[in-house]
């Protein structure tokens, strides 16, 4: 097991202080007085001047919201762009998007949240120079977006498409055939959002004459229900039933067409490809008007075809095609340059690496290469023919920020501190601002001039936050490897802060180990880190391990994973607290686990499959069956149920029941349109049918976050005494 500090003497006591001078960090400091929060800048953009950035900024005082611009290099506050005071008609915003000349805003207000990434509310166009505002509906809408020309606004309500004529103030509704649970229009169903990452399924020509989008045939799809309570007999009598559109693994998922909507002459054409596709996961207009880019797959995800969309007449070419044994991540990398080259990462060498390709896809060079990951892509300087990105050429658990010349060469680190470092680059890349922290350290927050590499200011250091942690008792966030199964995977620990080597300390191990995913990296406290410190301080030891199957490690160490989800994870989890637990401050009798979500299904399925291994385990909103989850997710790693079916139930944690011995304790949210409480209700009769007794508890309402109110700091009371009862 090799060591290796990040400690910046930030949390390190010195000699002769004692512990009990330090103040103990309590549940209501992290979920009821969010006593360790940061300062961060609200809703950054860089203006098109290059020279200024605009961040959104609320006063307690006068309860006044404004976006105020600022200077780059002097830090000055130059200009308030919106004040919600002088806004007559609107008292307060949530939200706002600039148009392309930033001569006017969206605004909004009384945004709702929907599913996880999709909202609605009530917007309005605010006019920078006339000061004039103008509501875009009286309904609640979706997606806003202006016109490349700033002319128009189209959005999405009732699952159909609208363009609002601002000039005219006119609205022209295009799709009519929308409706809830059958036909969307413009925006996603649930497992396109979920999965894919986005909600806005429709995209403006660069010439603002047209309007590619995407349209949902749900009518095949099997529909979820789930039950509200509400908060009192008084003002709900009855649950409300809500019923949604939800492809498990194995069943339909919508039938989905491309189309082209014609301002001009006010006609939608269906767009008919050479192949079928059961995934458009993405549409993005090239920088020729007339050009349509769609990416789309086959059900397996592992063969995907970039094609280019002629909107004079809707024919098809396919570009660039992609094949892969296993799977094939969907990103947002795709960038256009002007003559319609693009840019383009890929894992096809084993590592995610930028690709540069002409217009008619042949490859012109592979821009990066190594053994190591690019993980953000920011952006290109056409004039210094430069691109800029954030890699894990430091290792795996850090980020740097590096530019690189579109031939590959004369690579540049732009980043100056080792960690999790990312950029945001002004307009014209003249400046970059740089977002560093590390394990010992929350964000700073810094100005660069992006040529020289030179650090102008500083925004925000959070000093306040370092000033106060001085006064708690925190223990080092120890980083290392340690050798599991041929692996050397990437570990942090947690110890008491006074630790003895001489005793014996109960274990407690965080688990998630998704595909792809990340615990382990050198980055600040998340809340979950300062429960821990809270648990060491009561002589817990807490560590984490990213075993295969998790990200940034290459393709292969990824996708060891494939057709197994909860094998090859939970024997790392097993192998680790069987290794740890020989060290001699470890009781190995006194080990636990826990997790939420993925990491709830592996924690469930470590306690079930190692009964003699853990005395222990919480799971949260837990997959106890692939088959209980959705499509585009479980498939990816999977196939279908029908394909697979042993790879399904030989490591689902309801298979292994009756292996229990030890404690349990499952909590999930009845409200959870993601993992649905099916899986935790499934378990339960499961588990009362081996006759094992276990703990648990039900959120009413409550989504997969389970919060809200008190419920957050009510749950990890739940969780800490069940600890400390347990283990």
């Amino acid at each position: 097991m090799r060591v290796f500090s990040f400690c910046l003497t930030l949390f390190l006591l010195t000699t002769g202080v004692v512990n009990a001078q330090k103040k103990s960090i309590e549940l209501s400091d992290i979920w009821h007085k969010n006593t360790f929060g940061q300062e961060y800048l609200e809703a950054l953009r860089s203006l098109n001047n290059g020279e200024e950035y605009a961040v959104m900024n609320f006063d307690k005082n006068s309860k006044n919201i404004s976006v105020d611009a600022f200077s780059y290099k002097t830090g000055e506050k130059t200009k308030t762009l919106i004040n919600s005071n002088e806004i007559s008609g609107l008292d307060y915003f949530q939200s706002y998007e600039f148009n392309a000349e930033e001569s006017a805003v969206i605004l909004g207000k009384d945004i709702e949240s929907i599913y996880r990434h999709s909202r609605k509310g009530i917007y309005f166009v605010y006019d920078l120079k006339t000061k004039s505002l103008t509501q875009i509906s009286e309904h609640k809408i979706s997606e806003p977006t202006f016109s490349p020309d700033g002319k128009k606004i189209a959005f999405a309500y009732q699952n159909n498409l609208f363009v609002k004529d601002l000039s005219a103030d006119k609205t022209l509704q295009l799709t009519k055939d929308g409706e809830r649970n059958k036909i969307i229009n413009g925006t996603t169903d649930w497992v396109y959002e979920e999965e894919f990452a986005f909600t806005r399924a429709f995209e403006w020509s660069p010439d603002s004459k047209k309007i590619g989008f995407l349209k949902f045939d749900e009518s095949e799809v099997p529909e979820m229900s789930m039950d509200y309570y509400g908060n009192s007999p008084h003002e709900q009598l009855y649950p409300e039933a809500y019923n949604f559109k939800y492809p498990k693994a194995g069943d339909p998922n919508s039938k989905i067409s491309l189309h082209i909507y014609d301002l001009n002459s006010e006609n939608s054409a269906a767009v008919e490809f050479e192949k079928k596709y059961e995934y458009l996961p993405r549409i993005k207009w090239t920088k020729d008007k007339d050009i349509l880019s769609v990416q789309a797959m086959n059900r397996h995800q592992n063969d995907l075809d970039l094609i280019f969309v002629n909107a004079k007449d809707n024919s098809t070419q396919i570009i660039l095609n992609e094949k892969d044994k296993n799977y094939i991540d969907i990103t947002d990398d795709l960038m256009f340059l002007a003559d319609n080259s693009f840019f383009w990462t890929s894992e096809k060498d084993n590592w995610n690496h930028i690709y540069h390709y002409d217009k008619t896809g042949k490859l012109l060079n592979q821009i990066t290469k190594g053994d190591w990951e690019v993980t953000q892509f920011y952006g290109f300087d056409e004039q210094k023919k430069q691109l800029y990105y954030q890699s894990t050429e430091e290792g795996s658990i850090n980020r740097g920020i590096y530019s690189i010349k579109i031939n590959g060469k004369k690579k540049n680190k732009l980043s100056q501190h080792t960690g999790t470092n990312q950029a945001d680059f002004s307009k014209g890349f003249k400046y970059f601002i740089n977002i560093y922290n590390n394990v010992d350290r929350p964000n700073l927050y810094t100005v660069h001039a992006t040529a020289n590499n030179k650090e102008i200011r500083v925004i925000e250091d959070n000093q306040a936050l370092i000033d106060k942690l001085q006064n708690y008792n925190l223990s080092e966030k120890e980083i290392s490897t340690i050798s599991i199964n041929g692996n050397d995977l990437n570990m942090w620990m947690i110890k008491p802060t006074d630790f003895d080597p001489e005793k014996k300390y109960p274990l407690f191990l965080y688990q998630y180990s998704g595909p792809g995913s990340q615990q382990v990296s050198n980055s600040f406290h998340s809340a979950n880190d300062f429960w821990y410190q809270m648990l060491a301080d009561q002589g817990y030891i807490i560590a984490c391990v990213d075993g295969r199957g998790t990200g940034f490690k290459g393709a292969d160490f990824k996708k060891t994973t494939q057709l197994e989800l909860g094998k090859y994870e939970v024997e790392d989890q097993i192998a680790v607290a069987e290794k740890l637990g020989k060290e001699n401050y470890i009781d190995a009798d006194r080990i636990g686990i826990w997790g939420w979500s993925y990491g709830g299904f592996m924690s469930s399925n470590a306690l079930l499959q190692a009964p003699d291994v853990f005395e222990m385990a919480i799971a949260v909103a837990p997959v106890t069956s692939w088959r209980f989850y959705d499509t585009v997710y479980t498939e990816r790693f999977m196939k279908t149920p029908q394909e697979n079916p042993d790879g399904y139930d030989n490591n689902s944690p309801i298979t292994h029941v009756n292996n229990l011995k030890g404690k349990l304790l499952l909590v999930h949210g009845s409200g959870d349109d993601n993992v649905h409480v099916q899986n935790t209700m499934q378990m339960v009769e499961a588990l009362i049918q081996a006759n094992k007794q276990f703990d648990w508890l039900i959120y009413p309402d409550n989504d997969h976050g389970i919060y809200g109110g008190n419920t957050r700091y009510h749950l990890y009371q739940k969780m800490t005494d069940f600890i400390l009862e347990n283990l």
